[in-house]
């Protein structure tokens, strides 16, 4: 799904300049929308990428575009920088375009785990508005699309999983859930903020839109997760000894200590 990925260098930075952000704990100053990054440089590439979290924006470690700006900025846009470009439409497009990719990695999961023709059709309806033109895109009606989609990630979740308790949209919020066999559970949309899953059992189970900022996956196995994604694993905290699915990444940060309790 590399498709499916960032690509900044082929990206005109459209995550620093259309996305606003307020000061806050996850970034270090705020700006508008359509307000470049006071980091950005002139090629488009972050100037404290390697030290985003020691200069106050760990907000910015913990997104992903799905591959969503280079779609925009190449295929979309046709190559054309927002520098010399109709920089606000892309601007306006961008948001759409990401929230389209998003659910295309989430339909190409669902292909990976259990294929099935209804989901490759899904997956190719959802494409062919991602490489439409600009008013295309911005008539899209992303609430439409993302209903009829869920209704598919819903049944291949329901066929892989067994019968399991159901967490969906629960407040665990600093929940004491370590050591706990969590395998097969339903997380969509759970608040897990700061809650505390060291050493937990999460096989198979199923994790779209739930909170994961600040929860201790220390040790836990999340190596078959449904629809965990990059930016879920890289708000939480883990160590060497947490497992991920194949596909995602472990976080940087991870390495220095901060996924621990002290």
């Amino acid at each position: 799904m590399d498709e499916l990925k960032g690509d900044c260098a082929n990206c005109f930075g459209l995550c620093c300049v259309a996305l606003p952000f307020a000061k806050s704990a996850d970034f270090a100053a705020t700006k508008d929308t359509g307000t470049p990054c006071r980091n950005l440089l002139a090629d488009h590439r972050c100037g404290i990428h390697d030290r985003l979290r020691d200069k106050g924006y760990p907000g910015c470690t913990v997104y992903d575009c799905f591959g969503a700006g280079q779609r925009v900025s190449q295929t979309v846009f046709r190559g054309n920088d927002w520098r010399t470009g109709e920089r606000q439409k892309m601007f306006a497009v961008f948001p759409v375009a990401r929230q389209l990719h998003e659910l295309l990695w989430y339909l190409a999961e669902a292909r990976r785990l259990d294929p099935h023709d209804d989901l490759g059709e899904a997956y190719a309806e959802v494409e062919r508005h991602t490489v439409a033109d600009p008013d295309h895109l911005l008539a899209v009606d992303v609430a439409e699309i993302r209903a009829k989609v869920n209704v598919l990630l819903l049944r291949t979740s329901e066929r892989l999983r067994a019968s399991a308790k159901s967490y969906r949209g629960a407040d665990l919020i600093g929940a004491r859930l370590r050591n706990r066999n969590l395998s097969n559970a339903d997380f969509r949309g759970a608040y897990l903020i700061g809650a505390d899953l060291t050493n937990a059992d999460l096989s198979r189970a199923d994790m779209i839109g739930a909170d994961l900022r600040g929860a201790d996956l220390s040790g836990a196995d999340l190596s078959t997760c449904l629809f965990l994604t990059q930016p879920q694993v890289n708000a939480a905290r883990g160590n060497a000894r947490t497992k991920l699915p194949a596909a995602l990444t472990r976080p940087s940060h991870w390495h220095t200590g901060t996924g621990k309790r002290r």
